[in-house]
C-alpha cells in the first residue's frame, strides 16, 4: 500500500481553504479502521470544559465497547486538568492535543465527541465526518439554521453517522411517557407549555486583556470573526454573546422543545412569535434573561419560557414540561412524569432516578449514558440511532428562528417543510452567518 505523508502545514493550509474535508475523506476512506461487532469504538473528546466530563462519565460506563484514545481543548490548563481526571477515572492516559485538526488526521480515532463552545458545533462535526468520524456534537448541533441544514447535508452524503446530545430521547421514562401520549393517555395532544428557570449571575463588563499563555485564542476563534480578547468570555459565558453563542433557548430549551415536538408530533411551525429582553443586569450580555416564546401549528402549539436569573419554579421544578390533551395533561421532567386529569387532578406519577437542577452545568447522568451506549451500538451494530441530526436539527432550528424573532421583534411565518422564514427578508439574513475568511463550512 502507497505511503501517503502530508506535513502538518499542509493539512492546516488545506483545511482553512476549505477542501481538507476531501483530502482526510480519501485519506480515511484508504487507511481507516474497520469496525467489527466486538471491537471497541476509539472516541477522541474535544473540548473539555464542564458537558466533556458527561461525556468521559458515559464512556467509561460504556468501557467494554468504547475506548478514549484522545483528549483535546484549545486550553491547556482545561486539556490538563481533564487528562488527568480522564487517566484516573479510565485507568490508562489518553493522547492529549491542542488541535482538534490533528485528531481528524489519525486513523486510530473512529468516533469524535464535540463539547466545544456552540459556534464550532456544526464546522467541527461537518470536517468531522468529512475525515471519516462518526460524530456525537453536543446541543445545539449548530450555531444558526444554515450550519445545521449543511450538517444534515453532509452526513447524508458522507453517511457517517452524527449524533446530537439530546439526551431525553434515551431517557426510558420519557420515552414510556411519549409513548403513551402517542397512545391516547391524555386523548389528542395539542398544547406544550416549557420552562426553564436559574439564578445566573452578571457576567459583568468585559475589558480586553493579554491572550492567556495557555489559550490559542485564534483557534478557539475559528470559524468566528476575529475579536480582541476580553476577559469575561473564556471559558464559560461565551454563551451570552452572539458570534459564539446561541442564548438560554438553544443552552437548554434544546431538551425541552424536542419533547414537546415529539410528544406532540410535530415538526416546523407555521408561526413563531418571541418576547423578552436582558432585564435582571445591565452588562455585556447579548440575548435575554427572560424570553416567552410560541410555535404555533394548524392545530396545536408549542409554548417556551426562561429565566436565567430568576429561580421561581413551576409546579416545583426549575426545569420541565407540560404536554395537554382533550382527556387529560402529563407533566414530565427527566425523572418524573405525572399524569392529570382535566380539572388537574394527579392521577398518576411514575419516578426514575433524581434529576439534575438547573445549576448542574455537567448533567452526568443514565440517560446521557444511555444515549452514549446507543450511538456505539449503532457505529458497532448498526443499530438505529435515537437521535439522529436529521431529527435533533428540527428543534434547533426552531429555537434559532425563535431569536431571529426576538432580535427583529415581529411574528415570523415559516415554510413548514424546511423551516425558512417566508416574505421577511431581514429576518432571512439572519438564517446563516459570517466567518472568518477561510473557516467556512463546505459540503
Amino acid at each position: 500500500m502507497e505511503n501517503i505523508l502530508v506535513t502538518r502545514r499542509e493539512f492546516l493550509d488545506t483545511l482553512a481553504l476549505g477542501t481538507a474535508g476531501l483530502a482526510i475523506a480519501s485519506t480515511a476512506k484508504s487507511y481507516g479502521r474497520i469496525l467489527g461487532s466486538n471491537d471497541r469504538v476509539n472516541f477522541a473528546v474535544i473540548g473539555l470544559n464542564s458537558r466533556a466530563y458527561a461525556h468521559l462519565a458515559s464512556l467509561k460506563a460504556n468501557k467494554d465497547a468504547a475506548r478514549v484514545s484522545h483528549v483535546c481543548d484549545v486550553d491547556g490548563d482545561i486539556l490538563k486538568k481533564f487528562a488527568g481526571k480522564a487517566e484516573n477515572d479510565l485507568g490508562y492516559a489518553p493522547a492529549a492535543e491542542r488541535d482538534f485538526r490533528n485528531i481528524l488526521q489519525s486513523k486510530e480515532v473512529d468516533a469524535i465527541t464535540i463539547a466545544t463552545p456552540d459556534h464550532w458545533h456544526a464546522p467541527m462535526a461537518i470536517a468531522g465526518v468529512q475525515a471519516g468520524k462518526h460524530v456525537y456534537v453536543e446541543k445545539p448541533c449548530s450555531h444558526n439554521p444554515a450550519e445545521g441544514a449543511l450538517l444534515v447535508e453532509v452526513q447524508r452524503k458522507y453517511g457517517k453517522l452524527v449524533q446530537m446530545g439530546n439526551q431525553r430521547r434515551s431517557n426510558a421514562l420519557v420515552i414510556e411517557a411519549v409513548d403513551k401520549i402517542h397512545n391516547g393517555l391524555i386523548g389528542r395532544p395539542y398544547f406544550a407549555k416549557a420552562w426553564y428557570s436559574n439564578t445566573r449571575k452578571s457576567i459583568g463588563i468585559g475589558k480586553e486583556a493579554p491572550v492567556p499563555p495557555q489559550l490559542d485564542w485564534d483557534l478557539w476563534q475559528g470559524p468566528a470573526p476575529r475579536r480582541p480578547y476580553k476577559d469575561n468570555v473564556h471559558p464559560y459565558n461565551w454563551h451570552w454573546f452572539k458570534i459564539y453563542g446561541t442564548g438560554e433557548t438553544l443552552n437548554n430549551g434544546t431538551h425541552e422543545i424536542d419533547v414537546c415536538r415529539w410528544a406532540l408530533g410535530a415538526d416546523y411551525p407555521n408561526r413563531i412569535t418571541a418576547s423578552g429582553g436582558r432585564y435582571h443586569f445591565k452588562d455585556d450580555w447579548e440575548f435575554y434573561d427572560t424570553l416567552v416564546t410560541s410555535y404555533e401549528y394548524e392545530d396545536k402549539m408549542i409554548s417556551w419560557e426562561c429565566r436565567c436569573c430568576e429561580g421561581m419554579k413551576y409546579y416545583g421544578r426549575d426545569r420541565g414540561l407540560v404536554i395537554t390533551g382533550t382527556n387529560g395533561s402529563v407533566l414530565i421532567d427527566p425523572g418524573t412524569y405525572e399524569v392529570y386529569d382535566l380539572k388537574g387532578n394527579k392521577t398518576s406519577e411514575f419516578k426514575m432516578g433524581h434529576a439534575n437542577s438547573s445549576a448542574d452545568l455537567v448533567g452526568s447522568d443514565d440517560m446521557t449514558v444511555a444515549h452514549f451506549a446507543n450511538f456505539i451500538a449503532a457505529i458497532r451494530r448498526g443499530d438505529k440511532l435515537t437521535s439522529p441530526v436529521s431529527i435533533g436539527n428540527v428543534a434547533v432550528t426552531m429555537l434559532q428562528l425563535s431569536n431571529i424573532a426576538w432580535e427583529v421583534n415581529r411574528e415570523l411565518r415559516i415554510d413548514a417543510t424546511d423551516g425558512k422564514i417566508q416574505n421577511d427578508a431581514e429576518a432571512m439574513t439572519m438564517w446563516g452567518r459570517e466567518y472568518e475568511k477561510g473557516w467556512a463550512p463546505h459540503l
